[in-house]
């Protein structure tokens, strides 16, 4: 039998890996970053204050295609609890693959805000109710991680300074981005009270996120200016800081603009008027802060790239928080008609998407050689 060329070998998939079984068995929560990127691409195609049913399309079929990856990763990381599960549960003690817990329910999170953008038009009102239940689900889900990662963090496991990277905020985060997600479908709703059930509640959950997170970014600046950058396989982690401020833009805004309605329908109409102020001037403020994180991102990036930055799964920081940021600016721009806010959210979005495109295929091309299925928390494990 003639021995395997690298040309025939270059079709066959896992090469890196001993067995396929090992594609479950290395899959850790980190793969879910990978539809956070791909779903707030969707969303920002379909918010460019461009009149473009092409544009709106693409955005659908990303979404579309967002779902079916949600749905096999949550099968594959499913198989693995059930497949290896003293394995699986060695992530509780690791200090940094636990982080990534956060994802799934962000992840999540774009899928139910397509359901409104990309659903409601083409399946009707029946999808409000499944996105109510998704909703409540991610919710559950972000408290958790939001709490429990974080009292592992301080019980369990080891963690240093100069040690600390940008990916302490992932847990925390969660609560913000499904705030956004609830300022969004809320006025949905059917009833009056529900509505304003889920306005509280988002109110609560970004302010279960944000100052925990503000506080990660104060020991971050400090970690950053005396122990300097991390390794450059934590490159992308540097635009990570940029997801929370820009989240928290967005929240406010979204809850802002119907909190007047909301709060009116259920007796309290001068406390939305209020809300929307204050959302409008929040979103203002923070945007202006994630703008200089972004530069700050900007160059730090710059000089990884003078030595060259190792791909892994962690480039798919560069997308999500240059995602919500850029659907904080669009949201600024329809709320002020400054062309400015719509110029530059346009030229974000096309940034985000050449990003995606590069991320993208590296990540298709590492994961059929299967370079990209490493478990940290098992390494050094017999096989």
């Amino acid at each position: 039998m003639p021995c395997p060329t690298s040309a025939t070998t270059g079709f066959k998939p896992f090469t890196h890996l001993q067995h396929p079984r090992e594609v479950i068995r290395q899959f850790t929560p980190n793969w879910f970053a990978a539809t956070m990127g791909t779903g707030v691409l969707a969303l920002a195609l379909a918010q460019l204050p461009v009149a473009s049913p092409g544009l709106h399309a693409i955005g659908e079929a990303f979404w579309l295609f967002n779902i079916v990856l949600f749905v096999l990763f949550t099968a594959v990381y499913a198989a693995r609890w059930t497949l290896f599960f003293e394995e699986a549960r060695r992530i509780f003690g690791h200090s940094t693959v636990s982080m990534f817990f956060g994802t799934i329910p962000m992840g999540l999170a774009t899928i139910i805000n397509g359901l409104l953008v990309f659903g409601l038009p083409r399946w009707g009102e029946g999808v409000i109710q499944v996105a109510e239940v998704l909703w409540w689900l991610d919710v559950a889900m972000s408290v958790a991680c939001g709490v429990l990662i974080p009292y592992l963090m301080f019980t369990r496991q080891e963690h240093s300074i100069d040690q600390m990277t940008a990916v302490w905020l992932l847990p925390v985060v969660a609560a913000e981005v499904a705030a956004a997600s609830g300022g969004l479908l809320a006025p949905h709703l059917a009833d009056a009270h529900s509505q304003l059930v889920m306005l509280v509640t988002s109110y609560v959950l970004w302010a279960f996120s944000l100052p925990v997170a503000f506080s990660i970014l104060t020991i971050l600046l400090l970690r950053m200016a005396l122990h300097k950058l991390p390794h450059e396989n934590m490159a992308a982690s540097s635009w990570l800081a940029l997801g929370p401020i820009g989240t928290g833009a967005l929240g406010m805004l979204l809850l802002g603009a119907d909190a007047p309605a909301i709060f009116a329908a259920n007796g309290l109409p001068g406390i939305g008027e209020i809300a929307a102020g204050l959302g409008l001037v929040a979103g203002i403020t923070l945007w202006g802060f994630a703008l200089w994180w972004m530069l700050i991102a900007v160059l730090i990036t710059l000089r990884y790239l003078r030595a060259g930055i190792p791909f892994n799964l962690g480039w798919w920081g560069f997308t999500f928080p240059l995602g919500v940021y850029s659907l904080a600016t669009l949201k600024l721009a329809s709320t002020l008609s400054l062309t400015f806010f719509s110029v530059f959210g346009c030229v974000l979005v096309a940034l985000l998407a050449v990003m995606w495109l590069i991320v993208a295929k590296r990540t298709v091309q590492g994961a059929w050689r299967g370079e990209l299925f490493v478990s940290p928390c098992i390494a050094g494990l017999k096989k």
